[in-house]
Order: structure tokens, then C-alpha cells, then sequence
């Protein structure tokens, strides 16, 4: 049985093999440790059940499509993980245009379908500290509403955030999904929680991809998420997108509808604030 008590040096040392020398934020989940020899590494602790095992699985299946880089796994076991500490910069323009062009390497990457866990990552997976099923689709509004729009609804209103008649706004998008969803495309191979706190700017001027819910999606989704909180040089990350693999014509009305499912977590996660975004993103779709 793990120690989930262990300090993060301890588990560096553990998981790595390699003696740990020193640790900033000690107590704390992630932890930046320095090993014997001057590696940093992030040591970093599960929220749940599976929550090590799912990221870990993300990262290596974003960097099995050799397009946005992550960093690398060190050493892993159910409860904490271990990878390398990328050292950031300031982001730039440059970096953010060929991030674009990476990204959209990633999506075409692909997925078997809608719903795919990474390999060797389980169904019952994460999206920050909610849980987040991955359950197989093959026709993508059908599955977003079940699986990415729906269970997160009722999660709110158990919670409170949102009021039980409010969730009939959502189900009535749902019904329409069909056709606000736009063409039909193929599934992609998605980071899940693009939001800009897990997109590293590093300072030889690559952008690294942290904190994945990977699964197969609609390319879109990764996209709204980008503008969902703010993302420096996004302008220059779209175009950079586009060069690549150009999103569906009226992909910019879309992006309320593909919000949905970040707003909606956050809702479950932080309340009512977030169940009125989602509302009023909701409300938007409905007046397409």
C-alpha cells in the first residue's frame, strides 16, 4: 500500500530510482524536486481512484502523435507521478503560431472513436478534480450530450449551482445538437483541458501540453477551450491551426456549444457562477 502521506523527495527518490537532493514546496502536490546529479523534476499527487493512471496514459498517448510536446514520465504508481520540470519563458509569437501548427498535428493524430481512453487508461477518468467517463461514440452530438453535456447538468443541480428547472435550457440543446453541431468530422485526438494553466510556454521557445484529459473528441472542443480563459497570442495560435488543418466553415458560432462541457465542470466544481456562463452560452446556441 502507498504512503500517501510520503514527502515529495521520498517519492521522487522512490520512483525514479535517483536521490533526491532538494524540494521546493515540500508538502506540497505537485512539488518541484531536484535529484541527485541536478535533474528537476514535478512530483505530483492524484486527486482520485485512477487519477495517476489516466494522466499518465494522456501524456504518453499525446506524445505517441509526435506533434505538441509534454513531458516526459519519470516514473509513476497509483497514487503519485514523477516527470521532468520544464523550465518556461516568456511566450512569443513564434512559438505560438507553431504551436498552432502542432496542435492541429495532434488532433489529426486521431482517436478510435468518440469517447476513447488513451491506452492503458481507464473509463472512469479525470477533467481537473471531476470525474469524467470515457464511454465509446460513434456519432459525436449523440455523444456529447450524454457523456460530456448531460451528466455534468445534473451534477450541478445536485450540487446546486444550477436550479432544477434550468436544466431543461440543456436538454433543449441537446435535442438540437444535430443540427447546430456543424459537418460531421472524424475523432480527434484531443488534450481535453486546454485551458492557458496547462499550456507551458518553455523557454527554448516550445510549448508544452500539462495536465491532459485525453480523449477522442471533436477538435472544436480543444479550440473553445483555448478562448475560454485566455490564451497569449491565441490570434497567432489559431492562424497557425489554420495554415495546418482549417476548422469547419462557422466553427466561431460553435464555440458556446463546445464550452459547455468546461463550463459545465466548473459549475460542479465552483458553483454558480459558472452554471450562469453556461446558461447564457446554452441560451446563445439555442438563437443560432
Amino acid at each position: 500500500m502507498v504512503n500517501r502521506d510520503e514527502a515529495p523527495g521520498e517519492v521522487a527518490a522512490r520512483l525514479t530510482g535517483r536521490p533526491a537532493r532538494a524540494a521546493r514546496r515540500p508538502s506540497d502536490s505537485p512539488a518541484e524536486v531536484l535529484l541527485d546529479g541536478g535533474t528537476p523534476v514535478m512530483v505530483k499527487r492524484g486527486d482520485g481512484p485512477g487519477a495517476v493512471r489516466a494522466e499518465v496514459a494522456g501524456l504518453r498517448w499525446l506524445a505517441a502523435a509526435d506533434a505538441v510536446r509534454v513531458p516526459a514520465v519519470l516514473g509513476h504508481d497509483e497514487q503519485w507521478m514523477v516527470t521532468e520540470l520544464v523550465p518556461t519563458g516568456p511566450p512569443t509569437p513564434e512559438a505560438a503560431l507553431r504551436f498552432g501548427h502542432r496542435l492541429a498535428a495532434l488532433h489529426a493524430a486521431g482517436a478510435p472513436h468518440f469517447g476513447a481512453a488513451p491506452p492503458g487508461g481507464p473509463e472512469d477518468a479525470w477533467i481537473g478534480r471531476a470525474p469524467m467517463r470515457n464511454a465509446p461514440g460513434t456519432d459525436w452530438p449523440r455523444w456529447y450530450a450524454e457523456h460530456r453535456v448531460l451528466p455534468y447538468v445534473r451534477g450541478a443541480v445536485d450540487r446546486g449551482a444550477l436550479r432544477p428547472g434550468e436544466a431543461a435550457v440543456f436538454e433543449r440543446v441537446c435535442a438540437r445538437l444535430p443540427e447546430l453541431a456543424g459537418p460531421a468530422e472524424p475523432p480527434a485526438r484531443l488534450h481535453g483541458d486546454l485551458w492557458n494553466g496547462n499550456v507551458l510556454w518553455g523557454a527554448d521557445g516550445d510549448v508544452r501540453l500539462i495536465d491532459p484529459a485525453a480523449h477522442g473528441g471533436h477538435r472544436e472542443t480543444d479550440l473553445a477551450m483555448l478562448r475560454l480563459f485566455g490564451c497569449p497570442h491565441l490570434d497567432r495560435v489559431l492562424a497557425g491551426y489554420a495554415q495546418a488543418a482549417p476548422p469547419a466553415d462557422g466553427w466561431h458560432a460553435r464555440v458556446g456549444l463546445h464550452q459547455l462541457f468546461p463550463l459545465l465542470v466548473h459549475a460542479v466544481l465552483f458553483g454558480r457562477g459558472y452554471a450562469e456562463q453556461a446558461l447564457t452560452a446554452a441560451r446563445e446556441a439555442l438563437a443560432e
